[in-house]
């Protein structure tokens, strides 16, 4: 809210209340401090109003004892008066000192007194209400002189006023009493009977503040101090009026507060004590509640009458796991509340200054934690109690089960075992099956000790069973009894059993030696001549007379040693027919058939028969074999001996021609007649080709696929003969075409030579040509320039290694072969060379003796339009 203050008024008054208050504070704080000061003051201020009194022709001795009747004090104030007689603002300052020290210094609210106490006073009553504010009982207007502007500055500072706030009180003062309506909420706050404050109105302060007033002087006592029309229509109504106005409401109504606070003061201690007596009551009713339940409960804990089976002492247990779970944790925490009720109503009664609280009879505090303590030992009892029954129980339970699955284990194992003891199956059994039978035997001994200690356990555990008074032990008993006698058979019939079974192993133990001899011997005989018919029938394919020769004579040793192997077959009969006089002898019933070979005479004797039969066809077919192979060396060898000089022919030929076509030094009808002489040698040299695709018609007949009497085949002679044949056929035509080109143009001798040299360079075919092409030509434009061209054959005629020189490199290392192997690369290359070299070769496909893994790919010198053949030696 922001009212508009005229700001030419100005108040100035002389005498400062503030001062006044603030002295007089420091005078009560240093007279309780410093009692010397008390003495130095009562002389000082004794002397000071005798001089004023002897002008009434009187005086005091005592300042307590002679002002206490007031007559002095009304004198000294008469004497005073005169003195400031005609000063009217000494006369007011002299009054609102009086009013100060007896109306308003006395006020206190909350820790504040005097001005601020009756300034606080009044916010606190008007606070509810609408358009009342009141800011003005701390804060003193002063005019333009100096000192007032200082204090009004230093206040602002202490209470931290901002620059806005500041100038706003500056201009406000005391505004908040014009309206009237404070004083109406003051009257309405305390006796709300005597004004109807929503009917109200800001706008009319006149109206308001006779109603305040006639208010306050018909039924509060406060006669009428100020007028209205003196605060309305005065700019600044003076704020030591308002104070003293405003000071007898607050003792007009600081009886009535005192009363309702000594209403509010019983009140809240009936409300106390009413709480007090509610706690108390809950307090007994949560005891009985909780000692009741203590009472029924121990007893249930206490008792310890055992179950005699495990079911229904797991029910006992279920039943104090749901006491634990359920029951118990909700008065423990009524328990835990009833102590916290206790202290908190002895608490609030030592607060009241109240009595302590005393229980009835059994239901303090003590009581119910001794009650709560016999509980938590019987129920720890309780528990241990159970638990040992439990584990006596299970104890009880596992005995039992353990010997009912021991016992059936047992009866399982025994079932029938008396009946097999008491078989006589041994009678018609051989030798083996006595051995068979005793070593099961022997078993079955050995499987009926380790039952000893079942049974023992068995007994010990009925006998345990017994000591701990199972309820069921007569049948336990009863089972146990079974089991022993049983027990005892079982050791009876067992020692009758091995005793016959040893008899009748002696009996047979004499055939069984001899069908143990027969068996040992016949089944490596048998073996030897099943794999004896295996080698005489065995196909064999062999490629050369040495290979055949070797058969022979292993087939020759055979022979050699047969009688060795009749008189073995004539032992084994022996002991058959021993086997045989045995069982005549000794009127056995047992089979004569050997229980250790399933070898019988007649199949000795079928496979006897067809060895000797085998012996001579296999002869006959190894001298047929060793003729074909005599037959097949002689076809290599013939073959060998013209391969080995057409190849050679051939490959010399090839390089005469070569020669012959680049040889530039001559006129073209040399080299023709040269050509037509090798041509005509190779047309007479054909038939030496003939008469070798005859002998090699032969071999294949002969099926003879390897030859190692030369490298050449078949095959490198036909293609070497073709590309003989063409090559002079096609050199031929050029040195014709040469010589027709060279008579039509009138070209010398010297310019062909020179047109050869160049076509000779050039000639390097398709890929090569447009290699040259993309280096003379490069942008593709169909020209060459005259630099260009002389750049390039600069570079082509520059001294680099060509695929002659190569080749030739090649045929050093391979000491004229015509193929490297590849220890002969890593002996003459570094390593890292050698392998590169043997990557890019080719595979060599006729090679001599000895050499094998053949390696293939095409290196350098394939640039070059050449082949370096590659192999590596086996």
């Amino acid at each position: 809210m922001t009212t508009q203050i005229d700001t030419g008024i100005h108040y100035n008054y002389e005498y400062e209340e503030d001062e006044y208050m603030n002295q007089e504070e420091e005078w009560d704080r240093d007279l309780l401090l410093d009692p010397a000061w008390e003495k130095q003051q009562r002389k000082t201020f004794t002397a000071w109003c005798n001089s004023h009194l002897r002008k009434a022709g009187t005086q005091i001795e005592n300042i307590e004892e002679d002002f206490r009747n007031g007559l002095k004090l009304m004198l000294l104030l008469e004497v005073i008066s005169e003195i400031v007689d005609g000063n009217i603002k000494m006369t007011l300052g002299m009054i609102w000192t009086i009013i100060l020290r007896f109306a308003i210094q006395d006020i206190s609210v909350e820790e504040t007194s005097a001005k601020e106490g009756l300034l606080l006073w009044c916010q606190r009553k008007t606070a509810p209400y609408r358009n009342v504010n009141i800011q003005n009982f701390h804060i003193r207007l002063h005019g333009v002189n100096t000192r007032g502007s200082i204090q009004f500055v230093n206040i602002a500072n202490k209470y931290e006023v901002s620059e806005k706030v500041f100038t706003t009180l500056k201009l406000q003062g005391n505004i908040y009493w014009k309206d009237g309506l404070g004083l109406c909420a003051l009257i309405h706050r305390h006796r709300p009977d005597l004004i109807d404050y929503s009917k109200l109105s800001k706008d009319d302060p006149l109206g308001n503040i006779n109603l305040a007033m006639d208010i306050a002087e018909k039924h509060l006592d406060i006669p009428k101090m100020l007028d209205a029309e003196d605060i309305v229509n005065t700019p600044k109504p003076d704020e030591r009026a308002i104070m003293t106005y405003v000071s007898c409401f607050y003792h007009a109504f600081a009886g009535a507060e005192q009363a309702e606070t000594a209403a509010n003061r019983i009140c809240k201690v009936l409300a106390v004590n009413q709480e007090n007596e509610k706690l108390m009551e809950e307090y007994e009713r949560l005891a009985s509640e909780l000692l009741e339940w203590i009472r029924r409960t121990t007893p249930w804990l206490e008792n310890r009458t055992p179950e005699s089976t495990m079911a229904a002492m797991q029910k006992k247990l279920e039943d104090f796991r749901d006491y634990r779970r359920k029951h118990k944790p909700p008065k423990v925490q009524e328990k835990c509340q009833l102590e916290i009720n206790f202290n908190t109503l002895q608490t609030k009664l030592r607060i009241s200054n109240r009595p302590a609280f005393m229980p009835s009879e059994g239901k303090m505090v003590s009581d119910i934690a001794s009650a709560w303590q016999r509980l938590e030992q019987a129920e720890k009892g309780y528990e241990e109690w159970l638990l040992n029954e439990i584990r006596r129980l299970e104890r009880l339970e596992h005995l039992a089960a353990k010997f009912r699955q021991k016992a059936s284990s047992h009866e399982t194992w025994a079932y029938g075992k008396e009946q097999i003891l008491q078989q006589k199956d041994y009678e018609a059994a051989s030798l083996t099956e006595i051995r068979a039978l005793l070593r099961k035997h022997e078993a079955f001994e050995s499987d009926l000790a380790a039952h000893q200690d079942r049974v023992e356990q068995i007994a010990a555990i009925a006998q345990e069973l017994n000591e701990l008074d199972y309820h069921d032990a007569a049948s336990v008993n009863d089972r146990c009894q079974k089991i022993c006698d049983q027990w005892d058979r079982l050791g009876t019939l067992t020692q009758k059993r091995r005793e016959a079974l040893e008899r009748t192993e002696k009996l047979l133990e004499t055939i069984d030696q001899l069908h143990l001899e027969f068996a040992k011997r016949a089944a490596p005989f048998n073996n030897w001549m099943e794999g004896a018919m295996e080698d005489l029938q065995d196909m064999f394919i062999v490629h050369s007379i040495e290979e055949i020769q070797n058969l022979i004579t292993a087939h020759e040793q055979f022979k050699a040693t047969l009688p060795e192997a009749d008189g073995e077959r004539q032992a084994i009969f022996s002991i058959h027919n021993e086997v045989e006089k045995v069982i005549q002898s000794y009127s056995l019933r047992i089979s004569a058939s050997n229980p250790y070979s399933t070898i019988t005479l007649d199949e000795i004797r079928t496979k006897w028969d067809k060895v000797k039969h085998l012996v001579p066809i296999r002869d006959q077919s190894l001298q047929e074999e060793l003729a074909r192979q005599h037959t097949n060396e002689r076809l290599r060898r013939q073959f060998a001996a013209q391969a080995n000089v057409i190849g050679p022919w051939i490959q010399n030929k090839m390089e005469e021609i070569a020669r012959t076509s680049v040889d530039i030094t001559g006129p073209l009808e040399d080299q023709m007649n040269q050509l037509k002489q090798h041509e005509h040698n190779i047309v007479n040299y054909k038939h030496n080709i003939d008469k070798l695709e005859g002998d090699h018609q032969l071999i294949q007949e002969a099926l003879v696929f390897d030859n190692k009497h030369t490298n050449y085949t078949m095959e490198h002679i036909r293609v070497g003969w073709e590309l003989l044949l063409t090559t002079v056929a096609r050199t031929i035509n050029e040195v014709e075409n040469q010589i027709l080109t060279r008579d039509a143009k009138g070209i010398t001798q010297q310019q062909m030579n020179e047109f050869r040299a160049s076509f000779n360079h050039f000639d390097r075919g398709e890929a090569e040509f447009a290699r040259i092409m993309s280096l003379v030509d490069p942008n593709g434009q169909g020209t060459v320039s005259f630099q260009s061209f002389i750049d390039f054959m600069t570079r082509e005629t520059a001294d680099t290694d060509t695929a002659e020189q190569v080749i030739a490199s090649f045929r050093i290392l391979a000491s004229d072969k015509p193929y490297i192997l590849a220890d002969e690369l890593l002996r003459e290359l570094p390593p890292e060379q050698a392998q590169i070299s043997s990557r890019f070769m080719q595979v060599f496909r006729s090679l001599p003796p000895g050499v094998s893994v053949l390696l293939s790919c095409q290196g350098n010198a394939f640039i070059y339009g050449y082949q370096i053949w590659y192999a590596s030696a086996g």
